[in-house]
C-alpha cells in the first residue's frame, strides 16, 4: 500500500487547527516526510514514530516548510524514548549552511555544529540526481519561488505508482512532464485574487492554474495546498474545478489518499 497523509496545508501562517506545509508518504512501508513546517509534528505523531522515519526531504528553506524541524530536533534530543539512530534529514542546496546558522542562535547544550548533528543525520541533495529510500525512488525539478526551491517526485516500484509536491511554485515553472500520470499531485495553490507580479516571477500558483496544471499532466487525483483559511476553502475548490474534472482535495490535517 502506499498513501499519502496530510499533516499540515496551511499557506505561510498557519491556519485555525491547521499547520503549514508537510506531507507523510507511507510507500510500500517506508516512511517519508516532505517539509515539515510550524504546527504539523504534533500531527506527525498522530500517524507514525517520528523515531523511526526513513527519511525527512525538504523543497526549500523558508520557515513555513522546515520551522517543525527544530521542534523535532528537541523532541529527537530530550524525549524520553530514544531514536535508536539519528533521523537522515535531506537538505537542498545550501541547508547545512542554514541548520549551522540557527544552531548558532539555539544551541545551549554543545558545540553549535552538533547541535542538529546529535539528532539528524543531515546532508544536501543533488537535485539533479536520485534518492532512494526502500522501493521508492525521489526526484527533483526547479520551481520558479523567491528563494531556490525543488518539486518532488516519488515513484514506487512495486505498484509502479508515482506522487508530486510542488513545493512552493509559480505557474511559469512548467512541471507538466514532470508530473505526468501521476497518481497524485499535491500543488502550491494559494494565490488569490488579482496579482501584479510578473507571470515569470510569480513564486505561487492559483487554483485555478493548478487545475489546469493537474489536466495537462493527466494526473489522477489533484490535492490543493497551501491555501488560506480566510479566502475560503470551498473557493479555492470551485477555481480548480474549472480547469479540471478529476478528484480534488484540499490539503487538511489527517487527509488521507491511497496511491
Amino acid at each position: 500500500m502506499n498513501r499519502l497523509t496530510v499533516l499540515g496545508g496551511s499557506a505561510a501562517g498557519v491556519g485555525t487547527g491547521v499547520g503549514c506545509s508537510s506531507y507523510l508518504l507511507d510507500c510500500n512501508g517506508t516512511m517519508l516526510v516532505l517539509d515539515l513546517g510550524p504546527d504539523t509534528l504534533q500531527e506527525l505523531r498522530k500517524h507514525t514514530d517520528f523515531r523511526t522515519i526513513d527519511a525527512i526531504i525538504i523543497s526549500h528553506l523558508h520557515l513555513d516548510h522546515i520551522l517543525d524541524l527544530f521542534a523535532l530536533r528537541f523532541t529527537l534530543a530530550y524525549n524520553p524514548q530514544k531514536p535508536d539512530r539519528r533521523v537522515p534529514l535531506w537538505l537542498p542546496p545550501g541547508g547545512e549552511e542554514f541548520l549551522l546558522k540557527a544552531a548558532c542562535v539555539f544551541a545551549d547544550d554543545g558545540p553549535a555544529e552538533q547541535w542538529f548533528s546529535r539528532v539528524f543525520d543531515a546532508r544536501e541533495y543533488d537535485p539533479a540526481q536520485t534518492l532512494r529510500f526502500g522501493t521508492a525512488t525521489v526526484t527533483f525539478t526547479p520551481t520558479v519561488h523567491y528563494v531556490p526551491c525543488w518539486a518532488i517526485r516519488v515513484d514506487e516500484e512495486t505498484r509502479d505508482t508515482a506522487l508530486v509536491y510542488t513545493g512552493d511554485t509559480g505557474p511559469a515553472a512548467k512541471l507538466d512532464e514532470f508530473a505526468r500520470n501521476v497518481d497524485v499531485l499535491i500543488v502550491d495553490a494559494g494565490r488569490f485574487g488579482p496579482d501584479k507580479e510578473p507571470f515569470d516571477r510569480r513564486g505561487h500558483t492559483s487554483a485555478e492554474e493548478a487545475g489546469a496544471l493537474a489536466a495537462s499532466a493527466n494526473v489522477r487525483t489533484l490535492v490543493l495546498a497551501h491555501l488560506g483559511e480566510e479566502h475560503g476553502l470551498a473557493t479555492y475548490e470551485r477555481e480548480a474545478m474549472t480547469a479540471f474534472t478529476g478528484a480534488i482535495k484540499i490539503a487538511l490535517p489527517g487527509l488521507t489518499v491511497d496511491w
